[in-house]
């Protein structure tokens, strides 16, 4: 799968939350463009890379419950009506959007009655439209709210959840995730130092055995489930 990451911060140097996310990015499978770098946008080679994606990104801080001007320019000069539905042949069709918004406020300020009035869904109501129109598919979105208040556990855990995001096949599902982390495992023992393969290649089949046990009791839980339909 190629994913395209869609980048848009004016001050993206001075972003810790962007550089951290920048530097999370999988090695391979994922091309990352910055928006704000391009004085002007090469409208053709932006909309190829639209083409060769299968999932495309768009990520950016919350702006006045909106996006950076620098993503609305990019949205108003490469996604023109004739490329993404006014010849009827809906090149953007099937492929997968998906949005990373990180905001200053908590999650529950974007609750239905929190301080913010509103909910994030409501603020990307637009690009959502946007999906609907080119036939694209509606990821859910992956929020990052107040980044700066997060301990390291938490940063750890969101550089997993930002590449499962990125990278892992929807929806985002046990068993799909379970695939994902098989893929990386056998990957990272690959690159172990010798001396330590033995203890990789260990951890390797007490995860594929863990796999099967778990996949004999949801096939036990599906019988007993028509049993009791029955």
């Amino acid at each position: 799968m190629k994913t395209l990451v869609l980048v848009s911060h004016p001050q993206l140097a001075d972003s810790t939350s962007q550089q951290f996310l920048k530097a999370s990015l999988p090695s391979e499978g994922v091309t990352w463009e910055h928006l704000e770098d391009q004085d002007e946008f090469d409208v053709a080679q932006e909309q190829q890379q639209l083409r060769q994606a299968d999932r495309i990104v768009l990520q950016f801080p919350l702006y006045w419950y909106a996006a950076p001007a620098g993503l609305k320019q990019w949205e108003d000069t490469v996604l023109t009506r004739t490329f993404v539905y006014g010849d009827h042949r809906y090149p953007l069709a099937d492929k997968e959007l998906g949005i990373v918004v990180t905001t200053g406020m908590p999650e529950q300020a974007f609750q239905r009655g929190g301080a913010e009035g509103l909910t994030l869904d409501a603020a990307l109501a637009p690009i959502a439209a946007l999906a609907h129109r080119a036939k694209m598919v509606w990821l859910p979105t992956f929020p990052i709210y107040q980044f700066g208040y997060l301990e390291e556990p938490e940063k750890l855990q969101l550089v997993t959840d930002y590449q499962r995001y990125l990278t892992q096949k929807q929806p985002d599902s046990l068993a799909n995730r379970q695939d994902w982390f098989a893929q990386r495992l056998t990957g990272m023992v690959d690159r172990l130092p010798a001396e330590q393969q033995v203890t990789g290649k260990l951890i390797a089949s007490v995860f594929d055995q863990n796999r099967e046990h778990l996949d004999q009791l949801t096939d036990t839980l599906a019988m007993i489930k028509e049993q009791e339909d029955d």
